[in-house]
């Protein structure tokens, strides 16, 4: 942050060479690490900050629980206000229909009588997507109910065609998820995660590595977002299909990234020589 204005670093067209393949069209993508509280309003006012730096068909990833607020402390969870979260729920998808934008997001979410913790996708002409989280926190559990589906969303994105799946935190080390949403289709992965008040120095390289290893094993693109806080334990990243590290940051500051990255790079061709005979 510069000058108390979003910044967004634009990588360009190409996160390769320089330049898209022959015929291929690029889709926008941007990554926003943004520090998040347990204020409703001000995780809000944070998230239509990045929404006013975005152009219109941005892929835009958040972190988990971006605008209920998130803690590994359950005890958040009694002080979130329910009316205020569905307000703010719906302030947020009358902006991003009004700028044409597709954006990811964490939020805890009152359901049915009980908390989830959810990943939301938000589209330009209404459309609405929840995940929710399966792979429950050891801290978590008992508070939160946990997901029971893991489901793709069908996006269209200046009339191409984008197949997205989400995950959250801790489902980063449980790669039998990722593989199940790959050979359901998904495209690009949006990965949503609160990692942090950790040991920096041990365990990001290690949440690091997961997240290279789930782009290139199945052969997808990766979008995570962290939140930007101290003691992170996992970068916030964009991973080619092909293992490649496009950008990653590691820091407590508020940070955008915008590229193009190109769907022809995702591939089969891995997945498609799974010995299903003996696993």
């Amino acid at each position: 942050m510069a000058n108390g204005e979003l910044q967004i670093r634009d990588s360009g067209f190409d996160i390769a060479d320089g330049r898209m393949r022959n015929g291929s069209v690029p889709v926008s993508v941007l990554v926003a690490q943004v520090p998040v509280s347990l204020d409703i309003e001000r995780n809000l006012e944070a998230i239509l900050a990045v929404l006013d730096e975005a152009e219109e068909d941005d892929l835009i990833v958040l972190p988990e629980g971006a605008l209920s607020g998130y803690s590994e402390n359950p005890s958040f969870l009694e002080g979130v206000d329910v009316q205020r979260l569905s307000s703010s729920l719906r302030a947020l998808a009358e902006e991003v229909a009004g700028k044409g934008l597709h954006v990811v997001f964490g939020s805890c979410l009152w359901e049915t009588g009980g908390w989830y913790n959810a990943g939301l996708y938000f589209g330009p002409a209404g459309e609405r997507f929840v995940y929710h989280k399966v792979n429950l926190a050891t801290s978590e559990r008992g508070h939160f109910t946990p997901g029971s589906r893991l489901e793709v969303v069908q996006l269209s994105i200046g009339g191409r065609a984008l197949t997205l799946g989400i995950q959250l935190c801790r489902e980063i080390r449980y790669p039998e998820q990722w593989r199940y949403l790959a050979r359901a289709g998904v495209q690009v992965f949006a990965y949503l995660t609160n990692a942090v008040d950790g040991d920096t120095e041990r365990e990001a390289p290690v949440w690091r590595s997961h997240l290279v290893s789930r782009a290139a094993e199945n052969q997808r693109f990766v979008l995570a977002a962290n939140n930007a806080a101290p003691g992170q334990k996992c970068p916030s990243m964009i991973v080619a299909p092909d293992g490649r590290v496009v950008w990653e940051v590691l820091s407590d500051s508020t940070e955008l990234k915008r590229c193009q990255i190109d769907l022809a790079e995702v591939s089969g061709w891995y997945l498609s020589q799974t010995r299903d005979d003996v696993v």
